[in-house]
């Protein structure tokens, strides 16, 4: 039996990437936008190829993804943000609804997003993972906008037999 496969392809070149960044915890924030751009770079990402817009926190990412997503524009999308553990509930709700909002956005509309939106119990441990976090995002978004591309071509050719 022979088994195909795909390889993961890291290659940004003519991807178009939107992001969408919370402006809440914004050192944290700022740190992972840094990252995530300089990696979209170095995976040939061209800066004229990004559109990177602000929201105030967690909770709105969904609907600007949401937005982006609609304009057929992108390939793929970024979220980035930082939830920090305060010492009430409010953690769990933003944490969990920007989580469930972010992931029905790439389903609903068939988009791979990459979700950096960091949870941590205080502001040492999101800074000290806001860097590679941020580019982790860059790769995810790269990686998975191949994927689908490889995927929807084996539907094109698949439907032409």
């Amino acid at each position: 039996m022979s088994v195909g496969s795909y390889e993961a392809d890291f290659d940004g070149s003519g991807l178009r990437v939107g992001i969408v960044q919370a402006r809440f915890n914004e050192d944290i924030c700022h740190g992972l936008r840094s990252a995530c751009l300089a990696e979209l770079k170095r995976l040939g990402v061209e800066d004229e190829d990004v559109l990177l817009t602000t929201v105030p926190g967690a909770l709105e990412i969904p609907l600007a993804l949401q937005k982006m997503a609609e304009s057929g524009q992108f390939d793929t999308l970024i979220a980035l943000g930082a939830v920090v553990r305060g010492e009430t509930y409010h953690f769990e709700l933003v944490s969990n609804e920007s989580g469930a909002g972010i992931t029905r956005v790439g389903l609903d509309f068939g988009i791979p997003i990459a979700n950096a939106v960091l949870t941590t119990e205080n502001d040492e441990q999101a800074e000290v993972r806001m860097a590679d976090k941020g580019a982790d995002a860059a790769r995810v978004a790269v990686e998975m906008a191949n994927l689908v591309a490889a995927m929807e071509e084996l539907s094109d050719e698949a439907d032409e037999d």
